[in-house]
Formats: structure tokens, sequence, C-alpha cells
């Protein structure tokens, strides 16, 4: 087996830390991301045409004039049927892909909710519930590190930008300066892709293709995978599944007892150097994908608003979130967000996740506890109540500190345990979010922040397995010379020179 691929392939990778809106401005925003194919916008594509205008979907025949060229003495005769036969599976192919569209947007349209009730969810969601799903349809299944199969990418970059397509009429008005024909300069506005669309969509664009090119890489590598008790990348033993099943050897009670993860399997003396040196490369390249998607992820959260429904059912103090022990260290006149944390001792995932819920929870009562005081103080600031105004104006400040307080633990539980899932705080601005823009971009580095920690982690699995093969290898290798051979060899030498 070669290694897992040649210096060449890593050059896209080298360059992963430049997602800048300089360079995102270089990339086309009516088609910028299908492996350089221009991709139309809904109102040009001729698929979305023909969906939206009511044309026919079914093409006009073609009529295909043939040559008929003399192999000797015979003619060869054109198959016309094979062409007839390509021709029609074309067309139904066409056909089908027009349906799923239809489907596909008809779903939007009706916020998930064909029985016409009216009780669909707004646009906004539907999108990302649509965005969200087809991740989990696609990357749900990445235990191994191959290239993805080709019918799952066709699906995801289809249908992807069928999804995006609406992101072309989120646009703003920004004002640009235009020489007149008498001599003059001009200000006139012209449209745009909005700010965060404009800088961020080619980024996770750019991401999604990096990822891909990754996953690519290893179609021919040193390693190989081991799923129900069978090799993977062996054909003999492919075979023999293959002949097992097909004289039902194997019922399907067994096969649902043995549903192990796949395993990788590296030769007796590990990977090479340079193939390690790759895999390391590319666990790199995924961990600053990884930061740019939380990043991009975040940014879309914070300018979501929080929704009523999630303030309406907070406690009415901070404390009450909290409890005693948490909030008497959180209002001590010095305060240590680490040694809080090892004073807590969090070690489950449910505790943690539980912990961050309500110091967020705390944060924003405190949070608007400040906003309320602020906006009483600059109400009776022009009133007569000074004495009021400066126990106003104390709480107010007091409130803002506990909440900045609040706000630097929950980074700092964060950065501890990285892979916790999202807040309560973060569900509720996803459900109740109307803006589509955000949605989009929230749901999208989403999926590349999760796509991103899988690959990470079959890399991280690999190299573990490696140095288990490695170790064991060298242990084997280091063993003394049994001295029950030595004592046999000398015994047999002496039985023959007596002789």
């Amino acid at each position: 087996m070669g290694s897992v691929s040649s210096a060449d392939e890593l050059e896209p990778f080298e360059r992963y830390s430049t997602l800048s809106a300089d360079e995102s401005e270089s990339e086309s925003w009516r088609g910028c991301d299908r492996g350089g194919e221009d991709v139309s916008t809904p109102s040009s594509s001729p698929v979305v045409r023909s969906c939206f205008s009511g044309e026919s979907s079914v093409r006009a025949p073609i009529a295909v004039t043939l040559p008929t060229p003399r192999c000797g003495n015979v003619l060869a005769v054109p198959q016309i049927g094979k062409l007839t036969d390509t021709a029609e599976s074309s067309e139904t192919e066409g056909v089908s892909e027009i349906d799923m569209m239809k489907e596909l947007f008809t779903k939007l349209l009706l916020g998930e909710d064909f029985s016409g009730r009216g009780k669909g969810v707004c646009t906004a969601l539907a999108i990302s519930n649509a965005i969200t799903n087809l991740s989990a349809t696609v990357f749900g299944e990445v235990w191994k590190l191959e290239p993805l199969p080709q019918k799952k990418k066709s699906i995801w970059q289809r249908e992807m930008e069928w999804l995006l397509c609406v992101s072309d009429l989120i646009i703003e008005l920004v004002p640009l300066k235009q020489e007149s024909p008498g001599g003059g300069t001009l200000e006139v506005m012209v449209t745009r892709p909005r700010a965060d669309l404009y800088t961020n969509l080619p980024a996770l664009k750019k991401l999604d293709r990096m990822l891909m090119c990754i996953l690519d890489t290893f179609h021919d590598s040193e390693f190989y995978y081991v799923d129900h008790g069978v090799s993977l990348d062996r054909s003999d033993d492919l075979q023999m599944c293959c002949s097992a099943k097909s004289s039902g050897r194997y019922s399907s009670a067994q096969q649902e007892k043995r549903r192990p993860l796949p395993s990788p399997k590296v030769p007796k003396k590990g990977l090479s150097g340079d193939t390690r040196k790759k895999l390391q490369q590319y666990k790199e390249c995924a961990n600053q994908i990884l930061k740019a998607s939380i990043a991009i992820n975040k940014n879309a959260l914070a300018e979501m608003e929080v929704p009523n429904a999630y303030l309406d059912c907070l406690p009415k103090s901070g404390k009450a979130c909290l409890g005693e022990t948490i909030y008497r260290y959180m209002t001590e006149n010095k305060f240590y967000p680490e040694l809080l944390l090892d004073y807590l001792e969090v070690s489950s995932d449910c505790t943690t996740s539980e912990i961050a819920d309500r110091i967020e929870s705390a944060a924003q009562i405190w949070r608007q506890k400040s906003l309320r005081n602020e906006s009483r103080y600059a109400k009776d600031s022009k009133s007569k109540w000074g004495g009021k105004v400066k126990g106003i104006v104390g709480d107010s400040g007091k409130s803002k500190l506990l909440a900045q307080r609040a706000e630097i633990l929950l980074k700092n539980l964060q950065l501890r345990f990285p892979g916790l899932p999202q807040t309560a705080l973060d569900m509720n601005k996803v459900q109740y979010n109307k803006d589509v823009g955000h949605s989009i971009l929230e749901s999208y580095s989403r999926a590349m922040e999760s796509l991103a920690f899988k690959v990470m982690a079959r890399i991280d699995d690999l190299l573990y397995v490696d140095d288990v093969t490695k170790q064991s290898t060298l242990s084997t290798e280091d063993l003394p010379k049994p001295i029950c051979s030595d004592l046999l060899s000398n015994r047999t030498s002496s039985r023959h020179h007596r002789i």
C-alpha cells in the first residue's frame, strides 16, 4: 500500500488559516462552491426556472446524426437501443431531480407541515432543520477515514445548493460613488449580500471543500478497517463474507449481535513516517477548521435575539439558579473562576451541561436586571429623586459585574470541556429565531463543526492504534532469548559430538 496521499495533495491545506473577507470577495456569490463549477441562482437555473414558471420539465427529443464507419467489409451498425436507453435514463434523472427539489421547497414553504392545518414552523427554523437533517444523513456514519461515497457527496452538494440559494435574496443597501456623465460625482445606493453572509458564507463553503478534500485523500492508504469481524480492505475476506451471507450462514440476529464500530488496523510494523506525518498535518488542518466553524457559530448565535419564552422561564434571582455555594464564590471581592471550577469537581458530561445552563441563566437574569436598572435610571435622572437614583446606579453596577463574572466562568468551563453540547439558551435561540440568514450560518457552521470533530477523532483513533502496534512490536523484539532453548541446543550439540 502507498502512503495516505502525495505531497501535492497537501497544498490546499497549507493555507487554511487565510479565511478572510478579502479572500471571500474573490469568490462569486452566484455560484462559487462546487469544485469550480458555476452554480447559478434560482432565477437563472434551468431546473429552478422550469419548476417555478410552470414549464414542462420533459425535454424535446434531440435528433442525433451518427456516422457509419466501416470495419473491413462489414458495416459497423451503431447501437441505437443503447443510446435511447441512455437518453431515457438521463431524462428520468432530470425529472426526479426536479421532483426532489419541488418536494424540498414545498416542505420549506409549508414549514414541515404537510397536513395544511397551519401548524408549521417558521421559515428560518425549517431551513435550519433541513440543513441539520441533511448533514446527519450524509455525515452521520463517518466512522472511517475514507472518501465519502459519490452518491452521498452529490446529495450533499445538490441539496445544499438548493438550500443556500435563499441567501442570494438577503441583501443590504450600501452607498457607492459614481461619476456622472456631466463630470460630477454622485452617491448611489447599490445592493450586495448582507455583511455577515458576505463574509462567513464563502468561508463556510471553503471549509466544506477542505473537509471533503481531506476525506478524498484516504483513497489508497496503508491502514484498513475491520467491521463485523471482517477485514473490509481485503478482497478474500470480502468474498468469504459475501458467500457466507448468500448461503444463509449468518442470520439477521447474529448480525445484530455482531455490530461493533469499525476498528482501524495498521501493518505489523506500524505506519510509515511519511504517512504519520501527513496524518498529523490533516489533524491540524481539521483542528483549524473546527475552530473557524465554532467562531462562526458563536457569532451567528450572538446576533440572535434572546427569546421571550426563555426569559419567562427563568427564576427571579441568580442565586436561585446557581445555588448557595456558587453564588457565594461569585459575589466575593476577588473572583477566581479556575479555582471555582476545581472546587466543583465537574466530571460527567451531564453535570457539566447542567452547570453551564445554570451559569448562563444567571448571567441572563443579571443582564436583564442591569438593563432594567439603567432604563429606570434614565427616566429618574430627569426627576427630583436624587437619592433613589444613586441606589439604582449601585444595583445596576453590581448586576453588570455579576453578569460579566458569569460569562467569564462559562467561557472557562467551555474551554475546559470543549465537547459540550449547545446550552438551553442556544437551543431556544435556534428554535425561536426568525432571521433566515442567521439560521443558515448557524446550522451550516454546526454541520462543519461536527464533521471536523469526527475527522479529528478518526485520526486520533488511527494514531493510537499505530502507537500501540509499534510498542508491542518493540517489546517483542527486545525480549531475551528463552533459556530453555539455549539448554536444548547445547544438549543436542554435545550429543552429536559424542556420536
